[in-house]
C-alpha cells in the first residue's frame, strides 16, 4: 500500500501504526525528519522535503544522473525527493562534470524562473487575489541573500567545489520552469566546441524516457510554462563557441515535484517508471 503524510499530520500518529509499504512525505523539514526516525525500517519514504536531499545515507530521487542513482532508487528505503530549482541546475551541470567537460571547481550562476505555484499555498493565494500589488505582474527576483535552500543540494549532488551564484525568479503564471546556466568555453577542460558539449549532454540522457535533450534550432524566445502539466524535462545546449547556455524546461510540479516522487515509487515498486504520469 502507500500513504501520502501531509503538512498536517503529526509523525507519532502516522509512523509505526499507519505507514504502509511505501510512503510519501509532503512536510516541513522538522517533521520529515521526525516521520523517517519513527518508520520502520522496511518502510519505503520518499521525502519531498528539503531535509534529506543531502544525506549520503538516502538515494537521490534523479535515477536519470546514473546508472547508481537509478540502482540506489530501485533497492533503497529511503529516497529523498530533487528540488526544483536544484533538479534544473543538477540535470544540466552533472553530466559535464561526470565527464570531465566542467571542473569541480568552476565558478557558476544559475538563473531559474518559475511560475507561481512553486511558492505554495500561500504564494498561490497572494498571486491570485484580486488586490495583489501591481509589482506581482512583473517577474520578482528573491532569494537575494544567496542562501536559497536549494544551494546545498546543487553543490553536493554535482560535486561542485563551490555552490553556484543562484538567481531565482517567480512569474506570473501557475507552472512551468527554465533553469539557466551560462558557461564560458575557456572554463571548460580542453576549452570544448558548442557541438561537442550537446554531443556530451545527449550521450549521457540517451535512451532516457522522460528527460530528453533537444538540439534542434536554437529558439528566438523560450517560454517557462510550455511543459506545464507534464513530468517529463527538456535539456537544451545553445549558445555559440564562446558563450554556451545549459537549460532545462519542465513543470516544477512535475518533474520537479510530485511527478519525480511518483517516478522513484514507480521505480521503487518495480513498475514502470511512467505509470500514472504524463510526459
Amino acid at each position: 500500500g502507500i500513504r501520502l503524510v501531509g503538512k498536517s499530520e503529526r509523525p507519532m500518529r502516522t509512523c509505526r501504526s499507519c505507514f504502509l509499504r511505501h510512503s510519501i512525505l509532503k512536510s516541513t523539514n522538522s517533521r520529515a525528519w521526525e516521520s523517517a526516525e519513527l518508520a520502520v525500517p522496511d518502510v519505503c519514504i520518499i521525502d519531498t522535503s528539503t531535509a534529506h536531499r543531502t544525506n549520503p545515507d538516502w538515494a537521490y530521487g534523479f535515477p536519470e544522473l546514473s546508472k547508481a542513482h537509478r540502482e540506489a532508487i530501485a533497492a533503497g528505503k529511503r529516497i529523498a525527493g530533487p528540488g526544483c530549482h536544484a533538479g534544473g541546475f543538477i540535470a544540466t551541470v552533472y553530466p559535464l562534470v561526470a565527464c570531465g567537460l566542467l571542473p569541480k571547481d568552476t565558478l557558476l550562476t544559475c538563473n531559474s524562473i518559475t511560475g507561481y505555484s512553486g511558492g505554495g499555498r500561500k504564494m498561490i493565494e497572494a498571486y491570485r487575489d484580486g488586490a495583489r500589488p501591481e509589482e506581482y505582474l512583473s517577474p520578482r527576483q528573491y532569494g537575494m541573500t544567496q542562501v536559497h535552500k536549494h544551494l546545498p543540494e546543487m553543490q553536493v549532488i554535482t560535486g561542485l567545489t563551490h555552490a553556484p551564484a543562484f538567481s531565482p525568479i517567480v512569474a506570473d503564471f501557475y507552472a512551468g520552469m527554465v533553469v539557466t546556466v551560462p558557461v564560458f568555453a575557456e572554463q571548460m577542460t580542453g576549452c570544448p566546441t558548442l557541438q561537442t558539449v550537446r554531443e556530451a549532454m545527449a550521450d549521457h540522457y540517451a535512451g532516457q524516457k522522460l528527460v530528453k535533450v533537444i538540439n534542434d534550432e536554437t529558439p528566438k524566445f523560450y517560454g517557462a510554462n510550455a511543459l506545464a502539466g507534464h513530468d517529463s524535462m527538456e535539456i537544451r545546449v545553445d549558445g555559440n563557441d564562446r558563450v554556451i547556455l545549459l537549460t532545462a524546461r519542465f513543470d516544477n510540479l512535475g518533474k520537479g515535484a510530485s511527478g519525480a516522487a511518483v517516478q522513484c515509487m514507480n521505480i521503487a515498486m518495480g513498475l514502470d517508471e511512467t505509470e500514472g504520469l504524463n510526459p
